[in-house]
This record gives C-alpha cells, structure tokens and sequence, in this order.
C-alpha cells in the first residue's frame, strides 16, 4: 500500500505511464479515505498495489524504510523509453545492477516513491 498525496495524479501515472489498470476503488467517507487498487491483471490472478488517499493529507514524508516497488519488464529499457514518452521520470536508466549481472532500470512516480524494473530472464 502506497499513500498518496493526489489521487488523481497517482492513478494517471500508474495506469497511463506504468500501464496498470484501476481494479477496484472504494471511498470511505466516515473515515475520509479513498481505497484504489491498481495492477496488470486481476488480483485473483497476480500482486497488485494499493493507493490509499487521505482526503485531508497532501504530502507525505517517504521515510527511510521503504525502498521502492518491483516490476518485472520484457525489457528495462523500453521500458524506461516508453515511461519518458508518457511523461513519466527515470531515475536510473537501465542497466546491470552493481555487483551483478541482473538488468534493473527505476522510474519515480509523482508522490516519490520508486518503482523498479527488473528484467525478464536477465537474473
């Protein structure tokens, strides 16, 4: 679960630039939160990431614990290519990860948080 600070801007980024689509959204009004849950696939079938808005919290301090969410990707730098052409940012281009041979690329979604591509068959 992520915490975001605009609900629409996370969602615009996570289905137009990471290319997930919205599974289920639920608001909750006594509390004033707004549960989205967006993935790849269907939940019964694959992870999936849920957004939490708090309707009154606009900004988030990201903390030193959390370290970022894993994509698997065909290929790391069309990948990255493509989170450029939908306005998104990479934050390290794809490339074999220090002190191994595995090919990770990392773009940053609009709230900070960092999403890791990793690619397919190359660990």
């Amino acid at each position: 679960m992520l915490r975001v600070g605009n609900l629409d801007r996370a969602i615009d980024f996570y289905t137009n630039v990471l290319g997930m689509r919205v599974l289920r959204r639920k608001d909750y009004p006594d509390g004033r939160f707004t549960n989205v849950f967006v993935g790849f696939e269907d939940e019964t079938r694959a992870a999936v990431l849920e957004l939490t808005y708090n309707w009154d919290t606009a900004a988030y301090d990201l903390g030193n614990g959390y370290g970022h969410v894993a994509v698997e990707v065909d290929n790391a730098r069309a990948a990255c290519d493509e989170v450029r052409k939908r306005g998104g940012k990479v934050t390290r281009e794809a490339g074999p990860m220090k002190h191994g041979s595995t090919v990770i690329a990392f773009v940053e979604d609009p709230d900070g948080y960092k999403i890791e591509f990793i690619e397919k068959g190359s660990m």
